[in-house]
């Protein structure tokens, strides 16, 4: 399906090839530090697809929310996909080595069935989702992956990106 090829994105990253002008490309993301990492490779990658600084932000606070969440409520390994078609990204994953979708699955339906949700709400629980769910416009989801460095069957948090120039 996805053949390895050489990327520029240095260790612990790997870009994979699909058919259709498909690329993904995957980092690994490290425990106490996949936030920060998510973010700034995310960043690195919609700033030279040429996307403007406020698309720029807003996709760097989804990414380090979501990949908080993976840290704080899932376990590793922890994984970011950036998905670009013929070479726009298109969509980002933060993966984790947590199979359990049912949270995050009624979370998100709770966000898409109530126009206007407060954070009160969401105080405890969710308020990364939340933003997710905002900023990506309702386009944010759960499924299940496997991931890639290690084949752990476990979760993905996607959301659309901004595709605009």
């Amino acid at each position: 399906m996805f053949e390895n090829s050489a990327t520029s994105w240095g260790p612990g990253s790997t870009s994979v090839m699909g058919g259709g002008g498909v690329r993904v490309l995957i980092k690994i993301l490290q425990p106490g530090s996949a936030s920060r990492r998510a973010r700034a490779v995310l960043r690195e990658v919609l700033r030279e697809a040429g996307l403007d600084d406020e698309a720029v932000s807003d996709a760097e606070t989804i990414v380090a929310e979501l990949a908080a969440n993976a840290e704080r409520h899932a376990r590793p390994p922890y994984e970011l996909r950036v998905l670009s078609l013929d070479g726009v990204p298109t969509w980002c994953e933060v993966v984790d080595g947590d199979p359990d979708l049912h949270e995050v699955r009624i979370i998100l339906g709770l966000l898409d069935s109530v126009e206007e949700i407060g954070l009160p709400l969401l105080t405890e629980n969710g308020r990364g989702l939340l933003l997710a769910h905002r900023l990506s416009q309702g386009r944010c989801h759960v499924h299940p992956a496997t991931t890639h460095t290690t084949g752990t069957p476990g979760k993905a948090v996607v959301f659309a990106l901004p595709t605009q120039r």
